[in-house]
């Protein structure tokens, strides 16, 4: 077995952005480029990763850092083109003899599957494989020219292209795959007489050909390797991105009513049978079970949703909520880091935040869970069958036991006895005709 490695180049400064965060840290399906590529690559079997960054204390090399480790970080020194930061990752892979593929960070819609027929045509016996793509326009995209038996012979930047040059479809997408060794020899013989002084990754099929090796190219859907090098292209890049991922939930049986109005995560996971109404948005790290519906206008984030729960509209899941088989959480209702029992409800104007919630409770309107002082964030716990009154603060740590009342407008701060009824507020008093009296003094004061 011929093992896989991967240099992801990530050292483009990204001006294009006009951001003060670097291009492949933004994020698309709410993951960053960088990671997306990362995952790529991991799902291609690539045991060993090198992130090529660009010099200083880059963002971009301590995320990879942390993600793969510092030894997995390669830093080009100045940037001398893409050729050279193939080569920035050479002492990294050093003793590694497998093939390794070439991506681009700045591709975020690139998928394993992307890549897998790369290592099928090195498999196949070329020395070089190449990935292309077939865009609906050309432009400025290097061509790729073959002879009559698909080999690559070249490919030519479209500037530097004739006529006939500039009429072939097949474009470069920037990735490539070869053995190692041989990448890095090839490369070590590229050189930089150009207008840019730069050493190109391009130029290695010229110099790889010169060797008597054979090159080859693999074409993938546009779609794929469409790059994000500006806000436009990350928005586009967002928008194929969401196509993609309601199409895939349509698919396994998730009813979307208005589908594009819907936006997902990049791990958004919904159950066939789920139904999603408009203007919803899954932020990461969300799970919706089957049943459930999820009414328009909520946002959802790290949170659980079970089984025939419903959600909205206006509602906000925040991470740690775990919302149980057939509960109701309602509109304006925020929930963070609560178990919410099966059958439970909360269908109003609430915050619930740190404890939990038993089944079949009911949270009147205007209930807080009280759970910061400051300085320290403490549980509130209500049990199963517990009514708590609207208006109600409780004021956590606190217990409210199973099957127990607590009246409207009350101020919890003990714990509530199973079955008991708490009543924390103050006793109402009646001043016969004070109203009266109110308006009459007004009244009089403005005729003055």
């Amino acid at each position: 077995m011929i093992h896989r490695a991967a240099i992801i180049l990530a050292a483009g400064q990204g001006t294009r952005m006009k951001s003060p965060l670097p291009k492949v840290l933004h994020k698309v399906g709410g993951r960053t480029m960088l990671d997306r590529a990362i995952d790529a690559a991991e799902g291609a079997g690539c045991r060993k990763i090198v992130v090529v960054a660009g010099p200083g204390r880059s963002p971009v090399a301590e995320r990879a850092a942390r993600r793969l480790g510092a030894g997995a970080v390669a830093i080009q020194d100045p940037p001398l083109g893409t050729g050279h930061a193939v080569l920035a990752a050479r002492e990294a892979l050093a003793g590694f003899t497998g093939d390794v593929v070439v991506t681009n960070a700045d591709c975020p819609l690139l998928t394993a599957e992307d890549l897998e027929p790369l290592f099928a045509l090195r498999a196949s016996g070329e020395d070089l494989a190449l990935l292309g793509f077939r865009p609906a326009d050309p432009g400025l995209y290097g061509r790729i020219v073959t002879d009559d038996a698909g080999a690559v012979l070249r490919i030519v930047e479209a500037r530097d292209a004739t006529p006939e040059e500039k009429a072939v479809e097949e474009c470069y997408a920037g990735m490539l795959a070869a053995p190692a060794k041989a990448l890095f020899d090839w490369l070590a013989q590229v050189g930089n007489d150009n207008a840019k002084g730069e050493y190109y990754l391009t130029s290695v099929v010229a110099v790889a050909r010169a060797a008597g090796a054979r090159v080859g190219a693999t074409y993938a859907v546009e779609e794929a390797v469409m790059g994000a090098d500006s806000q436009a292209g990350l928005a586009a890049a967002e928008a194929a991105f969401q196509r993609r991922a309601r199409f895939a939930l349509m698919d396994a049986g998730v009813n979307l009513v208005a589908p594009e109005t819907v936006h997902l995560a990049f791990d958004t996971k919904i159950a066939g049978g789920a139904v999603v109404e408009p203007y919803v948005v899954f932020a990461p790290g969300v799970t919706v079970e089957a049943g459930a519906v999820i009414r328009a206008f909520s946002h959802l984030e790290g949170c659980v949703v079970r089984a025939g729960a419903l959600v909205g509209p206006y509602a906000r899941l925040r991470p740690g909520a775990d919302i149980g088989e057939e509960a109701h959480i309602g509109n304006f209702v925020e929930v963070k880091k609560v178990k919410v029992g099966k059958g439970a409800k909360a269908n109003h104007l609430s915050y619930l935040g740190d404890g939990s919630v038993g089944a079949g409770a009911n949270i009147g309107a205007g209930t807080i869970f009280c759970n910061y002082d400051g300085f320290d964030k403490f549980d509130t716990h209500v049990g199963e069958g517990a009514f708590v009154g609207s208006n109600s603060s409780l004021v956590a740590p606190v217990t409210v036991g199973a099957g127990a009342y607590t009246g409207s407008g009350s101020v919890i701060t003990e714990d509530v006895a199973p079955d008991a009824l708490a009543l924390g507020r103050g006793r109402q008093s009646e001043k016969p005709g004070w109203a009266a009296a109110f308006r009459a003094r007004k009244l009089a004061a403005r005729k003055r």
